[in-house]
């Protein structure tokens, strides 16, 4: 691996859970928010424009037809985060590879969390995290075009936090796994999950480099990317449709800020052969 970034944090990764930047509820505030410093902008501007009376029941609708339109025109208008990466993901999917990549990524569900997996083989095979799944035999498993399943965890790494899960399928949509987590500095990559309460979204970002946690054996990879909650197992694919790694967390660097982690693929060759 190159640009190897070997620090040892405390405090690594900010959730146990499905790791996130902010709750749905948050983002709701943040639109709400916007909207309202449009509205204010708007009335600030009015106040140029010399008055003329008129009714009230007409000021009303004006100003209701005003609020409407300017919610309308936010993700057009304002740099949101979570409304950045749908965009980017709606622009990503006109792509012909991404379009084929998604085909492999599923939804994982269990009774009480969601997360990402994604097929490595025809067969059903499936990759995901152990946080995702820990603690259940079976779980529920969507493929965008095949449908439901149920999958068999048949076998969990803790100590790198991946898991393999199975399905009864034949010729499923599968994504090829590189052959090591070969990378450079500022690599572009995609990835593709089911952040927040949205599935098969996909995203880009670069690779920074190797770094080491404070409560593991293994160097992990961090990218420059948005990560949120769900995206947990997600495959990190580079510019030769290959799999470099599963997300499995984000992180505060000192360095870099907000960043994304996830487990090269070398660890899970590693561990599966054990």
């Amino acid at each position: 691996m190159d640009n190897n970034h070997d620090n040892n944090k405390d405090n690594d990764i900010i959730d146990e859970d499905l790791y996130e930047e902010f709750e749905d509820e948050e983002l709701y505030e943040l639109v709400q928010e916007e909207r309202r410093k449009a509205l204010e902008r708007a009335k600030n501007e009015d106040e140029f424009v010399p008055k003329r009376p008129f009714h009230k029941w007409a000021f009303w609708l004006i100003s209701i037809a005003l609020a409407f339109n300017m919610f309308a025109l936010l993700p057009q208008t304002f740099s949101i985060p979570a409304i950045d990466f749908l965009m980017t993901s709606a622009k990503l999917s006109t792509n012909t590879d991404v379009e084929n990549y998604k085909k492999a990524v599923v939804v994982v569900e269990t009774e009480n969390s969601k997360g990402t997996g994604f097929s490595i083989a025809a067969d059903g095979t499936i990759l995901t995290n152990n946080h995702v799944v820990e603690g259940e035999q079976y779980v529920t498993v969507a493929f965008p075009e095949d449908g439901l399943f149920t999958a068999e965890v048949t076998k969990t790494f803790p100590e790198i936090d991946l898991a393999v899960l199975q399905v009864e399928g034949r010729e499923l949509p599968y994504l090829t796994l590189a052959e090591q987590a070969e990378y450079t500095e500022a690599e572009p990559i995609r990835f593709i999950g089911n952040p927040l309460r949205f599935n098969g979204i996909a995203n880009e970002g670069k690779i920074i480099g190797g770094t080491k946690l404070s409560d593991w054996d293994e160097e992990v990879i961090m990218i420059e990317a948005p990560v949120y909650r769900g995206n947990s197992g997600s495959p990190i694919i580079n510019q030769e449709g290959k799999v470099l790694g599963v997300i499995f967390a984000t992180a505060d660097d000192e360095e870099y800020g907000k960043v994304g982690l996830f487990i090269p693929i070398d660890l899970y060759y590693k561990y599966a052969t054990k």
